[in-house]
């Protein structure tokens, strides 16, 4: 890591942090970072006002199972569940009435659909995987993207999903059977020592170990459940894993970088360092149905580089979704 970069986790706590820390129940350097993502105060308290008003369920439908997504809207209608289309998603729906009901029906048993937040159903189509590819998911458990990798696959092709701990990966095979997925081989390893596959993919996904702020909507635990010496260590763990993960894709490939925080330390500043690591990829614009805001620039007095505007950014104020970053990175 560049000394200059180093600053960026030796931040101090201004009043105004500590006192909306006090009033939303936070660590005071989470909200001096959301200040310096935000730009203002006041986009920051619509932020955390945002995250205490939490989201809606969502759900995603299975068309490996149900063809017409209008079948399942007809089949939950009669159980007491309403549901409405997420415009910009192709399959995903709003949970308008029944939350209580959506994780315990024969159709969630039998794979008509998967329980997803919105941002993480955008990486799959961002990622956009062609029918007949082969196509790697890092990290991958419990599921859900691979099995929407699958879906948008149509069952052709094929995917390696990867997930280093076998409790992970039991609950992974058990979406990958429920969701009617055939593509797909399971590997228990850690990335970080595959071996003999470099180049082998056309398309990767890593959805990156991460802080998990961008679930705040769901998990109020994550108020206070990281320290920045703790976001130090996962930034580190994340550029390693990058790494790692652009030695898979092969010549003219795509690697979908994303993770379910917010933070500049686990996003940006990992592309940052990636980019200065190999000379032979490039940042391509990332967004989906004209959704997203661009990638920051410029982070605690620190240049990250004008092409990190291309990458993606979804936040519960904005777009309505769990705080995401997503950013396409092609091989050369």
């Amino acid at each position: 890591m560049q000394e200059n970069y180093k600053k960026i986790f030796e931040i101090g706590v201004s009043k105004e942090a500590r006192d909306l820390a006090l009033k939303y129940g936070y660590l005071p350097y989470m909200i001096e970072r959301y200040i310096n993502i935000f730009g203002s105060l006041h986009e920051t308290i619509e932020f955390l006002e945002s995250v205490e008003h939490g989201l809606r369920k969502s759900i995603r439908c299975n068309t490996l199972v149900a063809s017409d997504c209008r079948v399942l809207e007809e089949r939950l209608e009669r159980r007491g569940i309403i549901v409405d289309r997420i415009l910009q998603l192709p399959h995903g729906y709003w949970v308008i009435d029944g939350e209580e009901k959506i994780g315990h029906t024969s159709e969630y048993i039998y794979g008509y659909y998967y329980i997803q937040g919105p941002g993480s159903m955008t990486v799959s189509y961002v990622l956009d995987p062609p029918k007949n590819s082969v196509v790697a998911d890092l990290a991958s458990a419990p599921g859900g993207k691979t099995t929407h990798i699958a879906q948008l696959m149509n069952n052709t092709g094929a995917i390696l999903s990867v997930d280093k701990s076998p409790a992970r990966a039991k609950a992974l095979k058990a979406n990958i059977q429920r969701m009617r997925v055939e593509n797909t081989v399971v590997l228990v390893e850690d990335i970080l020592r595959l071996r003999d596959l470099n180049g082998a993919f056309e398309k990767v996904l890593l959805d990156a170990p991460c802080s998990g702020e961008g679930l705040l909507p769901f998990k109020a635990e994550r108020k206070r459940s990281m320290t920045m010496l703790e976001i130090k260590r996962a930034h580190e763990l994340q550029v390693r894993l990058a790494k790692k993960a652009v030695e898979l894709v092969r010549e003219g490939g795509i690697l979908l970088y994303a993770t379910c925080s917010i933070g500049v330390e686990e996003n940006e500043l990992v592309l940052r360092e990636l980019l200065e690591d190999r000379e032979d990829i490039e940042i391509l614009p990332t967004r989906w149905r004209g959704q997203g805001e661009p990638g920051i620039t410029e982070y605690m007095d620190v240049n990250l580089g004008s092409e990190l505007k291309r990458c993606m950014r979804l936040y519960p104020h904005k777009h309505k979704t769990e705080g995401f970053f997503l950013c396409l990175v092609k091989r050369k």
